[in-house]
């Protein structure tokens, strides 16, 4: 049976298809609190203001039940192949296992993990406290990591986050794309003779990531390292171990992760090394104390006070029910202006599936359109279209209770940027009626015939669905509680849909493409069975 055909959906789109009250209206549903604020692992989820009430909420619940999200969930951590299209465990949650002391993917693997860990942490150490040197002699002092995707949001955006805690010592850079200009805009802030690079790629193929790897190789030939050196100054973090071995990088640096890792999800192996060495191994681990705490709920947590499980119920009734193709992350916090494009990956890599599980193609829309940045820089920008456009976009404002930048007016600035994410909640979901315009103008002493001619304008239809997400404040815990609550939110709504959440055919099919591309390019030759729109297109660059 399909999903659609299901009762629960029905039962859905039955209450669907009598619109709510409007969310003013919504806000003071008795009870509301009772079942829309839930806590967990230091964060608290209020969504009050989505367009949801009691008969919807437990019609959501109906529908998890429905679709066996416990079942799905406790095979996911028992380590059976739930990836599979590629016949593939999905464990990374055991990266962060902690000390549990029966974990279901057996005490073996965590074994290997902790052993994996403390090697990384080990390293981090030694680079952080100047023992690790360059070709002259003088400790590390620029770190640049290399890697996209996965290999690189990750690291990117947790390193921001946790900049209050970053070394003085060592500077970390991040090249992601093969354009040069990237790698040349980092090398010329960085001394070949203390820069180290870390080479990140799950397989240890991946194209982009190696022709930056080349590059830094040979500057650091043209400026006097000598070639039995040059390997000292890398290190690898892959699944692909033997691979980097065989290319002549050094045992010891080669930093070691599974197969069962997705990239999205890799951020909690040693591709976080680049973390590690930024805010230092006991911030890491408390990252993954955090997240630990994070899968400890979802594990254990009932689905109707369970934080993930909420959050993708309501990402499906504004999909589904709702029709809103598009989902806003905005953070009201400065250090955590990467994490919207981080969850742009997580989310649209896992939930942009076209066909279930079974081959199927769904009759029902899947992932949502995930974008985002800092909330008061986007009010400034595209909240105009959220507040009186044309689309709707649910949205997601992140904020801390408290603010420990030592800063002395760090009190008032922080509660500047509460006022906004408050203001923003409420005109998002109440808005402002034109009656209210009208009185409003009046009260400004507008004229009536120009307060009727700008009230319009004026007028906000609200009605947006809106989550707040609360952390007490903002640290390596509560960050990788963070990241938690939004992988399994996307686990629960793959599992929901149907879909397979753990592969991404679409990239595979594009880097295919491109080989055969830039193999065209280096020929300078257009092949005859290419279609006439890509071989004119062809044709103007090897011309």
């Amino acid at each position: 049976m399909r999903l659609t055909e299901r009762p629960a959906w029905r039962a859905l789109a039955a209450l669907a298809a009598q619109p709510l009250p409007h969310l003013r209206e919504l806000v003071h549903e008795p009870g509301r609190g009772d079942y829309a604020r839930l806590s967990a692992a230091g964060i608290e989820l209020d969504f009050t203001r989505q367009r949801i009430n009691r008969a919807v909420h437990d019609a959501l619940l109906a529908l998890a039940q429905d679709a066996g999200i416990e079942a799905q969930r406790d095979a996911m951590l028992a380590g059976e192949p739930v990836n599979a299209t590629e016949g593939r465990a999905v464990l990374h949650v055991a990266l962060r296992g902690g000390a549990d002391a029966h974990p279901p993917w057996g005490s073996q693997l965590a074994v290997e993990i902790d052993a994996e860990l403390a090697r990384a942490c080990d390293f981090a150490d030694a680079v952080r406290e100047g023992r690790v040197r360059g070709f002259g002699g003088a400790p590390i002092r620029h770190v640049v990591s290399l890697g996209i995707g996965g290999s690189d949001l990750g690291p990117r955006m947790a390193c921001e986050a946790l900049a209050a805690h970053a070394s003085d010592a060592v500077r970390l850079h991040f090249v992601s794309n093969p354009d040069p200009a990237q790698l040349y805009a980092v090398l010329r802030q960085a001394d070949p003779a203390t820069t180290l690079f870390f080479v990140s790629s799950k397989t240890f193929t991946t194209h982009d990531t190696l022709i930056n790897a080349a590059s830094a190789r040979q500057w650091l030939l043209d400026h006097g390292c000598p070639a039995q050196q040059v390997p000292a100054q890398f290190a690898a973090i892959t699944a692909n171990a033997a691979r980097a071995v065989a290319e002549g990088y050094l045992p010891q640096q080669v930093f070691r992760f599974w197969d069962w890792v997705g990239g999205r999800y890799s951020l909690w192996s040693a591709i976080g090394l680049p973390v590690m060495i930024a805010a230092g191994p006991h911030q890491f681990r408390a990252l993954l104390d955090g997240a630990h705490a994070m899968d400890t709920h979802f594990r254990n947590a009932p689905l109707a006070r369970n934080l993930p499980v909420a959050m993708a119920l309501c990402g499906i009734w504004n999909r589904n029910f709702l029709g809103a193709p598009t989902q806003l992350v905005a953070p009201y916090a400065a250090p955590l202006a990467k994490l919207p494009a981080y969850l742009q990956q997580q989310d649209m890599e896992s939930c942009g599936k076209r066909v279930d599980a079974s081959g199927r193609v769904v009759d029902h829309a899947t992932g949502a359109i995930v974008w985002g940045g800092l909330g008061l820089d986007g009010q400034h920008a595209y909240f105009q279209l959220l507040h009186q456009g044309t689309h709707l976009v649910p949205a997601d404002l992140i904020g801390t209770r408290r603010c420990e930048v030592p800063l002395p007016q760090a009190r008032t600035h922080h509660q500047l940027v509460l006022a906004n994410l408050l203001a923003q909640a409420s005109a998002l979901s109440c808005g402002r009626t034109q009656d209210e315009t009208l009185i409003a103008l009046s009260a400004a002493g507008l004229p009536p015939r120009e307060a009727a001619r700008l009230a319009p304008h004026r007028t906000f239809p609200g009605n947006v669905p809106v989550s707040l997400l609360w952390l007490d404040t903002l640290d390596a815990a509560s960050l990788g509680a963070l990241i938690a609550l939004y992988e399994h939110k996307v686990f629960v709504q793959a599992a929901i849909w149907g879909i397979h959440a753990y592969d991404q055919w679409g990239v595979e099919l594009g880097k295919a493409i491109a080989s055969d591309m830039q193999a065209c390019l280096a020929r300078c030759e257009v092949p005859k069975e290419m279609d006439p729109v890509a071989a004119a297109t062809l044709a103007s660059l090897v011309g």
